[in-house]
């Protein structure tokens, strides 16, 4: 018995592996995932047909009982085979015996099995008591033994189910579901399965249309009435564009990877024959397939559903309430009075959107109206868009409470990429520029949702100083506008801000706005990087970087535009790149540029000097600080120290400084910055080589990111420089331990003058791994020629500044500023540079040859 059912395991594992294997490269040729997936559930049929049968007479007292996804014969490469062995209520022992044997032969075989073994009563206590047993029943298939035992029990859990109960509870489901995997289908390594939009919502559906009787499959719906042909053909693709992507990636992970991983991204893409073009990877066209399909999932699953509750509920009474001659509330949502209103009158279709606006006490639209709205997408033509009643309507929507769930909805119906079509090009379009987590047309919505929760009353403790302009600013659609279009070009190839220029002109001309607000618009999406740039890779404390800015913006409507809609797009990236780093970097530059223009925007070096000066020994006072101490360090420092340090950096400098102007020990000094999200350090020591590399070193190895340095030296050759580090994420302690530590560690290092030791290498991350960004070393002159100017764009990894750092020194180059900025997994470093060889042509092609030996490491 042993030798026949090893040598029927073998017989049958052999002929299982060289079916699959033909599944697979029939595959590839046909690329037809309907034809594989019930392949291989045929395939797994026969095999285990074929083990049942060594159970001898035993077969016919029980049965083998296909479940949920191999009961819905869609068998997935590298998914569990879920099966049901039942038993009769008084099972024999040879029977047990038998069956214990053959789910071992199963595993044998290679079968990944996930099986339960109970009889038809505890079945039906299990799928009571449990929704995720009952969905598993629902979907079965007899697959060998007893047919009597079988229908028997599936009859008896179709009369005993109760439908109601059954689609409340997968729809709370879906919904934790929804909020588990982030409640959007724009992650970056999205689950093809369990995601919003994917295999797991269109099942629900089934599910729940099945339970209630109306049939399991899509053509039983669309004979019921509930799903229209149009609908059905479209529900289809989505989901056959699904399974390929599901089918591809078990394929080519050779496991259940049912996640898009960054991994496979590119291989999926030249799976699909696609391939790189200067504009979009294969690896951003496959997932721009995917989000579309997914939102197409979305949409029709946000009208099914309901269709399918109203039909469980159809004896629930009607609660309604006239609200125009078209639209009507009832039970809470937006109704017509028609279904024909929006064929007749296309503008209709704006019009339930900005009904929506002015009624926030509805939750959305009705079942009837949302499918007829649906269809109506079509009637969005250059004809409907250049209708001057349209143009009104979408203005007004512009300017109305409940913008950011307007725009949100539009969205998901597919209505707002029909009205500006090249919004509907970027749907969808991923972003692999390692800070960008959202698709392009998510993060657009994004930055208008953050413009107007700065606008909005409940939410002014966020952030009070944007709240406050933003509530002073006249016209704040316009500010709207530039949201919505300032990426719009993303993904065409070429400069996307000069492209969303041209396009946002033509909107705002097409759309009845004044020349004013036109040309600030397009100002706004030309330079919706300008004011992020200078305040993360210049000097904003340098009043000569405050007034170049103050001649770009001009005025201070056009200042305060581009700051608000600077911090919305940054904060609408990635929860991880905005910080209260950034944050005071650009109110400062906010401030000073301001300033500088209500002075008439003339640079007065020696006036703010003098301010600085003032307000330096105002703070000293504070601490008690006799007057006049401050001379000591000050008559050591000239006006360049003054000009690029701010007004409390000067007195904590003076404060600590005073008594060792010509101390020969290192002093280090730490403290909590205002945002509690850094420590300010500050370096004061007799210069010595390598002293910049030496405390990158340093800060690299105890894991704290160099967001910012300002490197100075005294008339009397002392280094008196200053950094802001983040706090390290793993950190849970005390600051204070931080700040100790930081004090002692970096003094002693100091003193040791060892050689540069560099922090070892670490991990870099995956995204970074599969979608590397390509160095980039320049190296000029800055416009007064006083310094040099190199600026670096590199993947992050651990150590990376300070290997820089030692590649500066080793060329013997002083570092007079360094500005970190870490996008993500990219960083934009700038230093400002002198030293011997700077001029010579060969010297820096040496340098950037080392510098590139360096960002590879």
């Amino acid at each position: 018995m042993i030798a026949t059912s090893a040598d029927l395991a073998r017989e049958i594992r052999e002929a299982l592996h060289q079916g699959q294997q033909g599944l697979a490269e029939e595959y590839h040729l046909l690329r037809d995932p309907e034809r594989y997936l019930a392949g291989h559930t045929a395939l797994v049929d026969v095999a285990l047909q074929g083990l049942w049968a060594s159970l001898g007479e035993c077969a016919s007292q029980a049965a083998l009982v296909a479940v949920g996804g191999y009961g819905r014969a869609q068998l997935f490469p590298h998914s569990d085979i879920d099966i049901l062995l039942l038993l009769p209520e008084t099972p024999s022992a040879s029977l047990q015996a038998g069956i214990e044997q053959l789910v071992g032969m199963m595993w044998d075989v290679g079968l990944v099995i996930g099986h339960s073994v109970r009889t038809p009563s505890q079945c039906r206590e299990e799928a009571a008591a449990d929704l995720t047993v009952e969905t598993n029943l629902l979907e079965h298939r007899l697959v060998a033994g007893d047919a009597a035992l079988y229908r028997g029990l599936f009859e008896t859990l179709d009369l005993h189910r109760d439908p109601v109960a059954f689609s409340e509870g997968k729809v709370l489901e879906q919904q934790h579901r929804h909020t588990r995997h982030y409640g959007v289908t724009n992650n970056l390594e999205p689950n093809v399965k369990e995601s919003p939009g994917g295999l797991r919502d269109l099942h629900t559906l089934l599910w729940i249309s099945k339970a209630a009787g109306l049939g399991g499959h899509w053509d039983a719906l669309v004979q019921r009435g509930i799903l229209t042909l149009s609908e059905a053909r479209l529900i289809k693709h989505s989901e056959r564009q699904l399974q390929k992507l599901r089918i591809d990636l078990h394929l080519l992970a050779r496991r259940g990877e049912d996640r898009l991983i960054f991994d496979l991204q590119q291989q999926l893409g030249l799976a699909w024959g696609l391939v790189d073009t200067p504009a979009k990877r294969a690896s951003e066209q496959v997932m721009q397939l995917y989000y579309r399909a997914a939102k197409t999932v979305v949409q029709l699953n946000g009208i099914l559903l309901p269709n399918l509750r109203a039909r469980l509920y159809s004896a629930v009474p009607r609660v309604t309430q006239t609200l125009s001659d078209r639209f009507y509330a009832v039970n809470g949502m937006l109704g017509i009075r028609r279904p024909d209103v929006f064929e007749k009158s296309p503008s209709a279709i704006l019009e339930a959107f900005l009904m929506l606006q002015r009624h926030p006490e509805l939750t959305g639209f009705a079942p009837r109206m949302l499918r007829a709205l649906w269809h109506a997408r079509s009637r969005i033509n250059e004809k409907f868009r250049n209708d001057p009643v349209n143009r009104q309507l979408f203005m007004e929507i512009l300017r109305s409470p409940g913008l950011t769930r307007c725009l949100r909805r539009m969205n998901l119906y597919g209505v707002l990429g029909k009205y500006l079509p090249n919004f509907g090009r970027i749907v969808g379009q991923m972003q692999h520029d390692l800070f960008h987590v959202y698709t392009v047309d998510e993060h657009i919505l994004m930055v208008v949702r953050n413009l107007r929760r700065f606008a909005i009353s409940a939410f002014n403790h966020e952030y009070p100083f944007l709240s406050r302009l933003i509530n002073d600013f006249e016209r704040p659609e316009v500010l709207y506008i530039a949201g919505l279009f300032h990426d719009i070009a993303k993904g065409r190839g070429g400069d996307h801000s000069q492209l969303g220029m041209a396009d946002v002109a033509a909107f705002c001309e097409g759309h009845g706005l004044s020349q004013e607000d036109t040309a600030l618009a397009t100002w706004l999406v030309g330079q919706h990087l300008t004011m992020s740039s200078i305040a993360q890779k210049q000097d904003i404390y340098d009043p000569e970087t405050v007034q170049r800015f103050a001649e770009i913006v001009r005025t201070p409507r056009r200042l305060t535009a581009l700051y608000l809609l600077t911090v919305a797009d940054i904060r609408g990236t990635s929860p991880k790149v905005w910080n209260a780093w950034k944050a005071k970097l650009l109110e400062d530059l906010y401030n000073a540029t301001l300033k500088t223009l209500l002075r008439g925007g003339e640079l007065d070096v020696e006036s703010e000097l003098e301010e600085r000066k003032a307000q330096a020994q105002a703070q000293l006072r504070l601490f008690a600080v006799p007057e006049g101490v401050e001379d000591r360090l000050w008559s050591q420092l000239d006006t360049v120290y003054f000009l690029r340090h701010e007004a409390r950096e000067i007195a904590w400098h003076a404060r600590h400084l005073n008594r060792y102007v010509h101390t020969a020990d290192p002093i280090v000094r730490a403290r909590l910055s205002d945002d509690r999200e850094g420590i300010q350090v500050m370096v004061y020591t007799p210069d010595q080589p390598e002293l910049f590399a030496r405390i990158c070193a340093f800060f690299g190895r105890t894991h704290y990111s160099i967001a910012d340095a300002k490197i100075y030296t005294t008339r009397h050759g002392y280094a008196l420089d200053t950094f802001y580090v983040f706090i390290p994420e793993h950190h849970n302690g005390d600051y204070r331990d931080l700040i100790n530590f930081i004090e002692f560690e970096l003094a002693q290092t100091l003193v040791r003058a060892e050689p540069v030791e560099l922090p070892a290498g670490g991990r870099i991350s995956r995204h970074l791994k599969h979608f590397p960004v390509t160095p980039q070393i320049t190296l000029r002159p800055d416009d007064k020629e006083n310094f040099f100017v190199l600026s670096i764009v590199a993947g992050d990894k651990p150590g990376l500044l300070a290997r820089i750092a030692k590649v500066l020194a080793d060329y013997r180059l002083n570092v007079h500023s360094a500005k970190i900025m870490t996008l993500g997994s990219r960083v934009e470093d700038s230093f400002q540079l002198t030293g011997p060889g700077l001029h010579d042509d060969r010297t820096v092609l040496e340098l950037e040859t080392d510098l590139m030996a360096a960002l590879r490491i």
